[in-house]
């Protein structure tokens, strides 16, 4: 952050993307902190409709029902920049502008077995020795914004768009939109290794800090909700 004059402006937390990969010799991970935090991020539930689960009605569902956590999703455009790194003569931003940082992203939506190891196979691949064959997984993701929220989730959705480019036609800027989809601890059901355990765990905790915020508020509230009852 700037330095604005203020002793004592806060510090802002970068948000960050986390990719953690169940490796041979252990966890590995892509860290993809923003640059620069999006200034907008859109977030939609979609809860579960017990009316549309049999249309003939027969063992309906109560209209109360909600079996799972609502669906979310979250939408953010993340921006890059390597202005100021050129300015400062940085080598690989003269190399490769944001290149580096777009490659890094695109593996949230590639099979993979972690950075180092994917490199090696490619290796492999262009001396013509074929890999043993692997069931293809998309391993998961952290979505980090701030200490309250920590979530594990998939790219649903991915777009970019490339601005000015460099001799070698890497670009300098970039604005990366994004869809993100929220996965609950209902969907690790039929896995299992570190990588997983972490991220029900980052879910739970999630919820367990949202459901105190809610209490608090309520708490705050309690005389306000008593004015409005009639009884």
């Amino acid at each position: 952050m700037p330095n604005i004059g203020y002793s004592r402006s806060p510090q802002v937390q970068k948000g960050a993307l986390v990719q953690i990969v169940d490796g041979v010799v252990g966890i590995s991970t892509n860290i993809i902190p923003f640059q620069f935090n999006p200034a907008t991020m859109s977030r939609t539930l979609e809860p579960f409709n017990p009316l549309e689960v049999n249309e003939t009605g027969r063992g309906q569902l109560s209209p109360t029902a909600q079996p799972f956590d609502p669906k979310e999703r979250i939408t953010l455009e993340a921006e890059l920049d390597a202005s100021d790194q050129l300015e400062d003569a940085d080598g690989g931003a003269q190399e490769f502008g944001v290149a580096d940082r777009i490659a890094a992203i695109e593996k949230l939506l590639l099979p993979t077995q972690g950075l180092l190891e994917d490199l090696l196979v490619s290796f492999a691949a262009v001396a013509g020795v074929e890999a043993a064959p692997m069931r293809p997984t998309v391993p998961v993701v952290l979505f980090i914004w701030g200490r309250s929220r920590i979530v594990p989730v998939r790219v649903t959705s991915y777009s970019i768009e490339e601005q000015l480019f460099l001799p070698t036609l890497h670009p300098i800027m970039a604005r990366v939109s994004l869809e993100l989809e929220v996965l609950t601890p209902d969907v690790f059901k039929c896995q299992t290794g570190p990588s997983i355990e972490l991220a029900i765990a980052a879910y739970r905790t999630f919820r367990l800090q949202r459901d105190a915020l809610a209490l608090a508020h309520a708490a705050r509230n309690t005389d306000a909700v008593r004015a409005l009852l009639p009884f």
